[in-house]
């Protein structure tokens, strides 16, 4: 659908706009009568219209064709990050935009901790997990439940397990571990019915192909007697015609 003007670097040439979103050309299409769009302009007004975005003719669909060498231009273009309004301040070359915007570290990121639902750029992913997630670990349990104490269990506490109760800790340990239990159960139930719809599906197929081979089978061996009836009826007329002299 094209890509905003100011995500570029530098102004960009008029020719270089799609005439549908105003936007910089992004996959460009030209229609026989040679104008220029996006793709993801112009194809669902051709189908839906069919008819040139500048009223001169009408088009269908398989007449467009793309533009290589207007995109090889447009794909040397500095363009802005995506995640630029994040922080991040990089410009590069739009064919490699897509691999620096999988790696940029301003890309959005949630915590990998257990039950955190922070949500970070990537490059502050890992600080946040060791320093300041209430989610993070914090030591064992002293006092008898040995579970693994969660920074946010120390608020009650200097010490590990100062805001901890090992009775509630376990009781919802051992709730946690019968939600999971249940899931994984309807889990189990939903891939064993799904691959018991998969087992006959293929059982229905290879019955099919082998009523498919006998059939074949059986129409070549019809043919090979009608062959095999034709030669010898030709053998006997051959030898009745030049009786063999002594």
């Amino acid at each position: 659908m094209g890509f905003d003007l100011d995500r570029f670097a530098e102004p960009v040439d008029p020719d270089l706009k799609c005439k549908l979103c105003s936007k910089v050309l992004e996959e460009p299409l030209s229609t026989p009568c040679g104008h220029v769009f996006c793709a993801g302009c112009l194809l669902p007004w051709a189908v839906q219209r069919r008819l040139c975005p500048l009223q001169c003719q009408p088009i269908s669909a398989k007449e467009l064709h793309q533009v290589l060498p207007l995109r090889s231009l447009i794909q040397k273009l500095e363009i802005k990050c995506d995640y630029s309004p994040r922080g991040c301040g990089r410009t590069v070359r739009l064919h490699q935009l897509a691999a620096h915007v999988e790696m940029c570290d301003y890309s959005p990121a949630r915590c990998r901790h257990k039950g955190c639902p922070e949500v970070l750029s990537l490059k502050d992913v890992d600080a946040h997990m060791r320093e300041s997630c209430e989610h993070r670990p914090a030591g064992i349990c002293q006092q008898g439940c040995g579970l693994v104490l969660l920074q946010r269990d120390l608020a009650g506490g200097a010490q590990p397990g100062g805001g901890h109760c090992c009775l509630r800790a376990l009781r919802s340990q051992n709730s946690s571990l019968q939600g999971q239990r249940a899931s994984l159960e309807q889990e189990l139930k939903r891939q064993a019915l799904k691959w018991s719809k998969r087992e006959k599906s293929l059982l229905a197929q290879l019955a099919a192909l082998q009523s498919e081979v006998q059939l074949t089978a059986l129409r070549y061996q019809v043919k090979f007697n009608q062959y095999m009836s034709h030669i010898s009826s030709i053998t006997r007329n051959l030898a009745g015609s030049h009786p063999c002299k002594e």
